[in-house]
Order: C-alpha cells, then structure tokens, then sequence
C-alpha cells in the first residue's frame, strides 16, 4: 500500500477550523516574540556597524570600552595625524579628525524623563570621514561659535534638540543651527559641535578619540602596529567599522538571551496546546484510524499522516508570526546602549537568517506538540479501532 496523501492531512486541519485557527495562534504568538527579539538585536547591532566604516580607523586610549571612557593626550594625537598611511584630503590635509565624546542629560519631549545624550565635538574633517551623514536641514556650526547640530533622532526626542531650539550645558547656551540625517547609524542619536568650544565648556584638555582615513584599507595593520608599538603613547587603533560591532555585543547578547528565555517560556503552552488538539483530533478519528489500517496503510503511514498535520500546525503558525513580526520593521525605537550608557536609536531588523530560525523553531513547536498522539495513533488496534466507530 502507498503512502497516505498529503492533502488528507491538510483536508483534516480544515475541516477542524476552530481548533486549527487557536492552536496556530498561539504558535504565531511564540514566533512573533522569538523573531521580534531578534530582530530587535539585529537592528542594534546592524545600526552600531554602519555606524563605522572599513576605511577608517579609530584610536583610543588602550583598555577603553567607548569613546566615553577614552583619553588621547595632545602628544598622541600629534603623532597620530602623520602617520604616512593616512588619506589625503582634496584640501590637501591629512583626513584626520580630532573629536572629543561626553554626555549630557536631556529631558525627552512629551515625557519630560531624562536620559543620557552623546556631544560629539568636531572638526571640518568630521563630516569627510563619514559620508553617510548629510546636513538636512539649516547649516554646519561655525568654529569658534557656540551653535551646535543635532541627529534628526534628537530633534525628534528630545527637548531643546530641533532647530532653533536651544540647549543648555557646559555652563553655556548653545543654539541648533542645523540638523543632520546620518540614516541608520549610531550618529543619527548625537548632537556635534566645534571641538574646541566644547573641550572648554567642558574643562577637557584631552581628546576622546582619533579617527583617520586610510588611503589603502590594506595598510590598516601597518600603522596599528607602529601606534601601538611606541612607547611615546598609550593607545590603541581599531578599523571603524570593528570598533561599533564591538559596541553592539553586549546589549545584543542581552537582548537574545532575554527573547530565548520568553520564547521558552511561551513555548510550552504553545507545544501543550498543539498537543491536545492533536490528541482530540486522535480520538475524535478512532475509526477512520481503523479504517486505514484495514486498508493496508502500515503503522509508519499513520505516524506520518499525524506528524505532517503537526507540521502543518507550526507551519501556519510561524508563517502568521512572521507576517505581523515583518510589521515591527516599521517601528524605531531607543534604548540605553550598555556600552556607552547613552540613549540610542534604531529600527527593528529582519533578515533571512531570523526567517530561517523563527520557522524552525516553529516546525520543532509542532513536531514536539504531534509526536506523542501520532505514536499513539500509529499503535492502535485495528479491531478496536473499527469497533470504537
């Protein structure tokens, strides 16, 4: 005898649409929180690595964790802009940008809570280096001015932050002269301005960080080895773009592990409901059982029949989460970056990798909840399975 059709699986889901429709719910329920979770993790780490790019490097005081925790002494810096592997500007000027990183407090529009905002101070060459920032609206600070620019994220978020607003800190008032949109990187979640104004306003006398453009991306191990090799200095080059990964690990694993944790949870009621719809769906056809099995379908047909309606379960289901967790793509919103203890924006990502593991981990969902009744399926009597009907 062959094997028993697909459709007659699929079939018996319809003709159950009641039960079919819960249970395939609450699995959807389960893979929308698993797939928004990661999606959430992706999108923070995808905006902290565009944030950066393979050409630059960053330098940084040896042991910092962030720019925040970073100091680069005048000396160092010095010696850091004539490096020979640095890019040349079309000025005719090294690419090299001398930047100073701190946080302010702000108060969030409508809300009024507070929450911590990277200041960036810049130089002309700042804007260079990062091509994925363009000004969207009014104009770049003047040098020596106490103007400043805001990311189109704090202008939207933050009091004070849009333009022509003004913001108080560093014992000065300091207007928004222009916004800027830097798409969907870290930068879009800062306010810049002069470096120097900045430094004094902030009693600094040293630098966050270094960042320069390479004129060959394979020179990049070259000049990080003869930076970190002089005993002059005490930091350490990092590419760009490695720098932000670095950023985004902490709060990503966070992330991941806090959504496997829910999903687990949620899990279980998920697989105990498609395990009882699939054991009602067994005694509800004691005798069609009976039927098939006089008919000569062996007892591997039966298990498959019911494993494959299973499937069929977690299929919907996670095909239905996926669906509205693709909505979440349209929704950004800000958390507190571990690593910098700064507020940050970013959108929710979904990629095929998080397509592939949120539909496994819906067919495991239905093949763990059909497994027990399709083996108690499969081992039924034929004769008291003929005489039950």
């Amino acid at each position: 005898m062959g094997r028993i059709p697909f459709s007659y699986s699929f079939r018996n889901l319809l003709t159950r649409r009641l039960t079919t429709a819960l249970t395939a719910s609450g699995m959807a329920l389960v893979v929308f929180v698993f797939a928004s979770i990661l999606m959430l993790a992706e999108g923070l780490r995808k905006t902290l690595v565009e944030t950066g790019s393979y050409d630059n490097v960053i330098v940084i005081r040896k042991g910092s964790n962030s720019e925040v925790q970073s100091g680069v002494d005048r000396t160092s810096a010095s010696i850091t802009e004539t490096q020979p592997e640095i890019a040349i500007g079309v000025n005719g000027q090294p690419l090299v940008a001398k930047e100073l990183v701190v946080l302010i407090n702000l108060p969030k529009r409508g809300s009024n809570k507070p929450s911590n905002v990277v200041i960036r101070g810049t130089t002309a060459n700042s804007l260079l280096l990062r091509p994925q920032v363009k000004i969207a609206a009014g104009r770049m600070p003047r040098p020596g001015s106490s103007e400043i620019m805001a990311g189109q994220s704090i202008a939207k978020r933050f009091k004070g932050g849009g333009l022509g607003e003004t913001l108080r800190f560093g014992m000065r008032d300091w207007r928004v002269v222009g916004l800027f949109d830097a798409g969907n990187t870290g930068f879009n979640s800062e306010i810049w301005g002069d470096v120097d104004q900045l430094m004094q306003a902030f009693r600094r006398n040293v630098y966050s960080s270094i960042t320069f453009k390479l004129a060959d991306p394979a020179g990049f191990e070259k000049v990080k080895e003869r930076i970190e090799n002089d005993p002059r200095m005490t930091i350490e080059a990092k590419r760009e773009s490695k720098f932000y990964e670095e950023q985004s690990r902490v709060m990503a694993k966070f992330l991941r592990v806090l959504g496997l944790s829910l999903t687990i949870i949620f899990s279980i009621g998920a697989v105990i409901g498609a395990m009882i719809t699939m054991y009602s769906a067994v005694a509800n056809r004691t005798s069609e059982i009976g039927t098939l099995r006089a008919l000569g379908f062996q007892r591997a047909n039966i298990l498959t029949a019911f494993l494959v309606e299973s499937l069929l379960l977690g299929f919907i289901g996670g095909c239905a989460g996926l669906f509205f967790a693709s909505f979440m793509q349209l929704l950004t919103i800000s958390t507190m970056n571990f690593q910098t203890f700064a507020e940050l924006a970013f959108s929710f990502s979904l990629t095929f990798q998080i397509i592939y593991q949120a539909m496994a981990f819906a067919l495991v969902m239905g093949f763990a909840g059909g497994v027990l009744p399709a083996f108690r399926a499969s081992r039924m009597n034929i004769v008291a399975a003929l005489r039950a009907s």
